[in-house]
């Protein structure tokens, strides 16, 4: 497919999308890049063919350091909105991609660049890797998603060390307190998620859709409303092709033909 924007580069090898920030120097957000990923999703969630993606940075030194702050200078508060808004649709458009997302962070992941990381479902760092979500340090706070996403991931007193404190952390620190999934070494972050990413493929795409549904709403519902809903997607599964197709496949010792229908 053709990305929008020259700043998110997209290749697509099997059913995985790979998608590369690709906005020098330091791979930061703005109006450009931020719609641009909201339609390369929308693209990629109609193409049924399409059942992972992988996300990572250009360069050697950057993920991506977030949002480019000469947008924020003149202190305009329609910037803010407009910003604000662009950041939260493009980011929440990948959070709910309806495959497996893998951020690859190969070098610094600051801001809004942490915070396009943790609306993917998982991520792998690099050794030299740093994260942070310093916007407190420049008057500003994380507007994409980092006051929630983070806490979610690694608990109230790490997302306020992180947030309030501003601290910056190691790749080893953040797969300790679980902002991170994997640890790395150097230039090994697409390859390792990229695998994970092709991984998805063997699995039932609509089966996956389900249980990605169905995981997000465990952070908004009670366990016996997520229970309830559970069941319902289970039920709603016997409906698809691919149900019948992954139980005949096992039962004749096969591997599956997903259609994703």
């Amino acid at each position: 497919m053709i990305s929008p924007s020259d700043k998110i580069k997209v290749s697509i090898e099997g059913h995985v999308a790979t998608l590369t920030i690709d906005n020098p120097a330091a791979n930061t957000w703005d109006t450009e890049s931020l719609p641009a990923l909201g339609a390369i999703i929308e693209a990629l969630n109609a193409d049924d063919q399409i059942y992972a993606l992988v996300l990572t940075g250009a360069g050697e030194k950057f993920f991506s350091a977030g949002a480019d702050l000469k947008l924020f200078a003149d202190g305009n508060p329609e910037t803010a909105r407009i910003m604000g808004e662009a950041f939260g649709a493009a980011f929440e458009a990948l959070s709910d991609f309806r495959g497996v997302s893998v951020a690859a962070i190969n070098g610094f992941a600051m801001g809004g660049g942490l915070e396009v990381a943790m609306a993917c479902d998982i991520r792998v760092a690099e050794s030299q890797a740093k994260l942070a979500l310093p916007e407190a340090t420049v008057g500003l706070l994380p507007c994409a998603g980092g006051t929630q996403r983070l806490t979610q991931l690694v608990g109230q007193g790490w997302a306020k060390r992180m947030i309030l404190c501003g601290e910056r952390i190691s790749a080893d620190k953040a797969l300790a307190i679980g902002l991170v999934e994997e640890v790395v070494g150097t230039g090994e972050a697409l390859g390792v998620a990229t695998r994970l990413a092709t991984s998805a493929g063997a699995q039932s795409p609509t089966s996956i859709s389900a249980c990605k549904r169905l995981i997000h709403a465990a952070r908004d519902i009670s366990i016996a409303g997520g229970l309830v809903a559970e069941r319902s997607e289970f039920v709603a599964l016997f409906s698809t092709e691919d149900q019948r197709e992954g139980v005949n496949a096992f039962l004749e010792k096969r591997k599956p033909a997903w259609k994703n229908c």
